[in-house]
């Protein structure tokens, strides 16, 4: 993160003798990135934070995945997914609908508190797409609402407490996610062209406390891929006192992202949110757009050679998608090798539209992405003939 925090109670100097009123020693943990070389946070716990009582298999849900083959683009359905109505929450109720080795692309409609959870493999960005929820975590807690993007640093410990129910589109990273770099300065602040600031970066306000045993999900790197394991820790991991650093969870609405118009239609990049190894995020938000006299607002037809293009559609009505089947929470796969643009008919209708509604999420991944189980299941199977003119 670009800019400094402190929460609670901390020493004056760090790695120095902290303790209570009673004088009895506070513990130290660092958690940091990339070995010790880039952000981190300080926080102190009144017990040893690697006390561990018991360890045992967590099966994850299924996250098996199968090539896109024949190469298709895809409309992924994925209300159907939970269309029973059962009861689950946002850790353990997740269905993976695409992947690679980068990135998991899941789904989930939950009304459950959530296991303690520590995602040891990456950074993860959970889009709110309905509801409100009280995330707990090791920083203190977080208020997610509906358009927040709650932005969760590899291995941070938490929970998701929803208010009713919640639907949430989770992208797990293998790799932590942070904003573009184009739009920050040689020492981290996001600069003025730049479209949100620090302000609209919302950290957890207070600590978060918590006494006795608790069970905490793990998942985590394994010998073919990814693993489950649930440790049973003698006191709460909720029992910081403080902490301080420039690593730590937050929200950021997608209300605030300031879009980046012009003359002609605009790129996708213009849209960029935060970006990881080997992908990245964006947000399509409602906006002016195009100007020129002969513009053609909608996207022009293009060739993704370097990467697989994914959308989810959650709000507003997205023009060049018009009666493909595309609705609320549906979800387009656009692969590398295929040319894709609007439906039959977009194109033309466009022409003199000033203003678009559309709200959709993007990710766009540089190695190809695969089928998950769920994937499989919600996919129209019509999608890939919707251009053809018959």
């Amino acid at each position: 993160m670009p800019h400094y925090q402190l929460r609670g109670d901390v020493p004056r100097h760090r790695h120095t003798q902290h303790r209570d009123v009673d004088g009895r020693l506070r513990f130290e943990e660092l958690m940091g990135e990339e070995g010790f070389s880039s952000d981190s946070s300080l926080l102190y716990h009144r017990e040893i934070p690697s006390a561990l009582l018991d360890a045992r298999a967590w099966d994850l849900p299924d996250v098996s995945t199968t090539p896109n083959e024949p190469l298709l683009p895809r409309h992924l359905v994925l209300p159907q997914l939970f269309a029973d109505g059962r009861s689950t929450d946002v850790v353990t109720g997740r269905r993976l609908v695409l992947g690679n080795d980068d990135v998991r692309l899941s789904y989930v409609v939950a009304d459950a508190p959530s296991p303690l959870y520590r995602n040891a493999v990456g950074d993860e960005a959970i889009y709110v797409e309905s509801g409100s929820a009280t995330v707990e975590t090791v920083f203190g807690p977080l208020e997610a609402r509906e358009g927040d993007f709650v932005m969760l640093p590899r291995a941070t410990t938490h929970r998701w407490l929803p208010h009713g129910t919640v639907k949430a589109y989770c992208i797990e990273a293998n790799s932590h996610l942070a904003p573009p770099h184009r739009y920050l300065s040689r020492y981290g602040q996001l600069l003025e062209h730049a479209p949100y600031c620090e302000r609209d970066l919302h950290a957890p306000a207070g600590l978060q406390s918590a006494e006795g045993e608790a069970e905490i999900y793990v998942k985590h790197r394994g010998s073919d891929g990814l693993a489950g394991t649930i440790y049973v820790t003698p006191t709460h991991p909720f029992d910081v006192i403080g902490w301080d650093g420039c690593l730590y969870p937050y929200t950021f609405n997608v209300a605030d992202f300031m879009p980046i118009t012009g003359k002609v239609h605009q790129p996708p990049p213009v849209h960029q949110v935060f970006e990881g190894a080997n992908l990245v995020i964006c947000a399509f938000v409602p906006r002016r757009l195009d100007y020129h006299p002969l513009a053609i607002p909608v996207p022009y037809y293009h060739s993704n050679v370097d990467s697989d293009e994914v959308m989810f559609y959650c709000g507003g009505s997205y023009e060049a998608r018009r009666w493909s089947g595309i609705g609320q929470a549906s979800v387009s796969l656009h692969p590398g090798g295929h040319s894709h643009g609007p439906q039959p008919g977009a194109y033309e209708r466009s022409i003199g539209v000033q203003e678009a509604d559309e709200l959709a999420i993007m990710v766009d991944t540089f190695r190809p992405l695969r089928l998950g189980a769920a994937g499989v299941e919600c996919d129209d199977g019509r999608y890939a003939w919707s251009w053809a003119k018959r």
